[in-house]
């Protein structure tokens, strides 16, 4: 078994999305790992047939990929805010990423995907890539 069921995909040029992944990986048995990794582009890839630019929230358990504003009520739920929290920042995802994204001077939007997705069989297959990439950034951080 490995040692996260679930890993965060997030922006891991943004400073405010690293210390956020910091925190989460630090509370959470929830791995994470940053989206220029070549693990996360090769996860994507077999996920999407593409490389979304978006925070993703990938459960080997649940068999699930979180995406975009989904992904962020996920993580709010299982930080075990209330309720209220994680429906705004669902429903403010957009301007939330927006501001981070002025504040950390990140050129891009994120793409549209916002969306609970199936894990399809050959994204699952990397899953312990992932994992593994994940366990390697909190050796380092530590």
């Amino acid at each position: 078994m490995s040692e996260y069921d679930a890993v965060l995909v997030y922006d891991g040029e943004c400073p405010y999305c690293s210390i956020a992944a910091v925190a989460l990986r630090r509370l959470r048995s929830i791995g994470a790992v940053s989206w220029y990794d070549d693990v996360a582009q090769s996860f994507l890839e077999a996920q999407f047939d593409e490389r979304p630019f978006a925070m993703f929230l990938v459960d080997r358990r649940r068999e699930r990929v979180y995406a975009g504003r989904s992904a962020a009520e996920e993580l709010a739920d299982r930080a075990g805010t209330p309720g209220i929290v994680g429906s705004l920042v669902r429903e403010r995802y957009d301007d939330i990423a927006r501001a981070v994204g002025l504040a950390s001077g990140r050129g891009r939007d994120p793409d549209d995907y916002h969306d609970v997705y199936t894990l399809v069989d050959d994204a699952a297959a990397l899953f312990d890539g992932l994992v593994a990439r994940a366990s390697d950034e909190t050796a380092t951080v530590a």
